[in-house]
């Protein structure tokens, strides 16, 4: 005996991404910020300036990619709760990646999903963790293995949060353009490479470029079953060496910048990139003091953490390898001699 439920998707999920000073926003309803105290005393003052609400209220979280985890993601959510929100409530990510993520899990999940907008403050944010619905947290396994795709209502990116952004935030940044440059765009990549990024026309244009770039992946392929998962390129090395390090050793996006050197010595030994292309990446990686060394200590336990990574199923790991600069491919066919072979170049005994 069977009864058929037909469910056939008619939400319209898309949504605009705003690249300009931040306007006037009214919201009729309540509304929390979700912030962390570096960003709440650098700016939350010139947010509160621009937008109102029925109801306002901030949460303020600990600053620190160590912080994505349970006890953060909870602290929202009793907030909501001890507040009353309600299903046409709206909730603001207002920081980096780590609140943009966290706050899009709190609202996937609170009374089974209210609307979010994004605010994004750091360059990584603003061109990549703000654009496409991602969610999640960290936990003891590794990272983001907890979450939810879960769009935001807008994004709002405004270049004037990057005034005060330190020089390694900004490079952290720059690694995730890279990342997209080499996937996905050649001439971007090249732009990248004559461009002065501390220039704030050159930069405003670049972010730009950037978020069209990730869009038109996004809107292909939502979900991530496909062509997405391109955009991962670096992310397979980076999370097991952010795992490794306890997340406090390297950001999100220097972590990401030595998993593209690792992902482009497996494509040199695949003969998928050559040596001249890889080194093209790396000074572009180098040009804002991005670190492209790490010493692996235990090289079968990095190899094991791959399994945990989310694109690997079982007994194969997903590897997103670039096709020279501007094309990628996606596989699960690396034999373990190659992946152990890239690995002991960066082991400690080499």
């Amino acid at each position: 005996m069977q009864v058929h439920i037909e469910l056939k998707k008619v939400v319209d999920n898309s949504y605009d991404i705003t690249i300009d000073r931040l306007p006037k926003i009214h919201f009729d309803t309540k509304v929390a910020v979700v912030t962390n105290k570096t960003v709440a005393a650098l700016h939350l003052e010139y947010l509160l300036s621009n937008i109102s609400a029925k109801e306002l209220h901030v949460i303020t979280l600990k600053d620190g990619e160590e912080y994505k985890n349970q006890e953060s993601v909870n602290a929202i959510l009793d907030s909501l709760f001890e507040h009353r929100f309600n299903r046409k409530s709206m909730l603001i990510a207002f920081g980096g990646g780590v609140i943009g993520d966290m706050t899009g899990f709190a609202a996937s999940i609170y009374q089974r999903g209210i609307d979010f907008i994004q605010i994004p403050t750091t360059l990584l944010s603003q061109v990549d963790a703000s654009v496409g619905g991602k969610t999640g947290m960290n936990n003891k396994y590794g990272k983001n293995l907890v979450g939810a795709f879960h769009q935001p209502r807008a994004v709002y990116i405004d270049p004037y949060f990057l005034t005060t952004l330190p020089k390694r935030e900004f490079g952290a940044g720059v690694a995730e353009i890279v990342k997209m440059a080499v996937t996905f765009n050649k001439d971007f990549f090249e732009f990248l490479e004559n461009a002065d990024l501390h220039n704030a026309q050159i930069l405003q244009e670049t972010i730009k470029r950037a978020v069209e770039t990730k869009a038109n992946v996004v809107a292909q392929d939502e979900k991530e079953h496909g062509l997405r998962a391109a955009l991962n390129y670096g992310h397979t090395f980076g999370h097991v060496i952010e795992n490794e390090t306890k997340y406090k050793q390297f950001l999100h996006g220097e972590a990401v910048a030595i998993g593209m050197v690792m992902a482009n010595e497996m494509a040199i030994k695949m003969n998928l990139m050559s040596e001249k292309e890889a080194l093209r990446v790396k000074a572009l990686l180098q040009k804002y003091a991005l670190p492209i060394n790490y010493v692996i200590e235990d090289v079968k336990a990095f190899y094991e953490a791959f399994f945990l990574d989310k694109k690997s199923s079982d007994s194969a790991i997903t590897f997103i390898l670039p096709l020279g600069i501007g094309d990628v491919v996606i596989t699960d066919k690396v034999d373990t001699g190659t992946i152990m072979c890239v690995l002991n170049k960066f082991g400690k005994n080499k």
